[in-house]
């Protein structure tokens, strides 16, 4: 049976979700990411906002310069992440094959749901309509035979758009859209094509395979598949997560060592709980630094043994902020940590080291007193001082972060 791929992908969805709970945002330009006396950047731009020049990644002070008019939210992770998971529940009820992208955006088999719901079409119609009445919020879909074509026709479709792709036509619809429209194709690479009179998907469609694979590699032959509408990725259900990760971006820049520290043992703190939520352990922490030139640095340690715990996490991160800040003496702008690796736990205890086994013990603790009163009911004396700096809720610190990533 030949395949049909329906992409959904929610409008503005943090402004969205920040609208449906405010009604009186509304129709009004609106942006999510933080106060516009604060340095950060647009995390989300409502359509009212667009019409100024906002857009996701932009520069705060810019916005509030293009839009003063508009409303400035801070964000809040927990709200969108129950939103999100709402927006699955529903799309679940429809097919049982969803592949998740993001938390706004999905992908969904409607492959043989024609006599279900009389046409795919339809199946649309209902999906957009429900999360409209349980949501409050506006969604686009995009139905075509593969990924990437749906995809690309959801987001012609925004917003609240829905737009067909019949099988056949999918080569016609995608040749007079302009390159960067097709996934894959980033700024480096629209450059490129441009440079060789490349500039719609049509002519990048028949410009010839050996060329493309010459300049891009493997990653050529891939954007001459989608730009002739071919596609053969199956939807798949997530799989478990290869690496966390948790970052924030200062007020302002930064060579207080202390507050540094905090920060990374905060964000350590957070790494290790989520690790253990997920019931995993790493081999491996990685520390992010962006200076106040934005040079951003990673710089990554393998662990002798898998582990979980917050000390180790933070022993490490620790370690390497150290030789980061030794060999670079620029004020820092924003800090992460990070694991990857990931493992089930399992190792064999050290019986000549039981401190690791008290370590784990201890943050069992920790996460039993933090699901019950909150992250920051329980801190260790050098994240303190952070309440000084950041707001905080029942989630634990607020922090600066363009993703709104806890």
């Amino acid at each position: 049976m030949a395949r049909t791929i329906m992409h959904i992908d929610l409008d503005a969805f943090f402004v969205s979700v920040e609208q449906a709970l405010n009604p009186e945002l509304q129709g009004k330009p609106v942006v999510v990411g933080g106060s516009a006396d604060k340095r950060g950047v647009v995390a989300c731009a409502s359509y009212e906002a667009r019409a100024f020049g906002l857009h996701a990644g932009m520069p705060l002070t810019t916005a509030s310069r293009l839009c003063p008019q508009a409303t400035f939210i801070e964000g809040s992770f927990p709200k969108y992440r129950d939103a999100s998971q709402r927006f699955m529940a529903i799309l679940a009820d429809f097919s049982p094959s969803l592949e998740p992208v993001s938390l706004d955006e999905v992908y969904l088999d409607a492959t043989g749901f024609e006599s279900i719901y009389g046409s795919i079409w339809q199946m649309a119609v209902a999906i957009k309509q429900r999360i409209r009445d349980e949501l409050g919020l506006c969604s686009s879909a995009g139905i075509a035979s593969c990924k990437v074509v749906a995809k690309i026709a959801a987001e012609l479709s925004k917003p609240d758009g829905l737009l067909e792709i019949a099988r056949g036509e999918e080569r016609s619809f995608l040749a007079p859209l302009p390159i960067a429209k097709l996934p894959g194709v980033g700024k480096k690479t629209e450059r490129i094509l441009s440079g060789l009179g490349i500039d719609t998907i049509g002519k990048l469609s028949v410009m010839p395979l050996s060329a493309l694979k010459s300049r891009f590699g493997a990653s050529g032959e891939l954007l001459h598949r989608y730009a002739n509408g071919i596609d053969n990725r199956e939807v798949e259900p997530p799989g478990a997560a290869k690496s966390i990760s948790r970052e924030t971006t200062f007020g302002k820049d930064t060579k207080d060592r202390s507050l540094l520290e905090a920060t990374l043992r905060y964000l350590g703190e957070r790494v290790g709980a989520e690790l253990r939520r997920r019931g995993r352990q790493a081999r491996c922490v990685t520390l992010k630094l962006r200076y106040a030139d934005f040079t951003t640095i990673a710089r990554s340690r393998t662990l002798k043994q898998a582990s979980n715990t917050d000390q180790t996490i933070f022993d490490t991160g620790l370690e390497l902020l150290n030789k980061a800040l030794a060999q670079e003496k620029q004020p820092v702008r924003l800090i992460g940590i990070g694991v990857s690796n990931l493992v089930e736990p399992g190792r064999q205890l050290d019986m000549f080291d039981p401190s690791a086994q008290r370590l784990e013990q201890l943050n069992i603790a920790i996460d039993r007193i933090r699901d019950k009163y909150g992250f920051t009911a329980i801190q260790t004396g050098r994240t303190l001082q952070l309440k000084e700096i950041f707001p905080t809720g029942g989630e634990g610190y607020t922090l600066q972060t363009p993703s709104l990533s806890r």
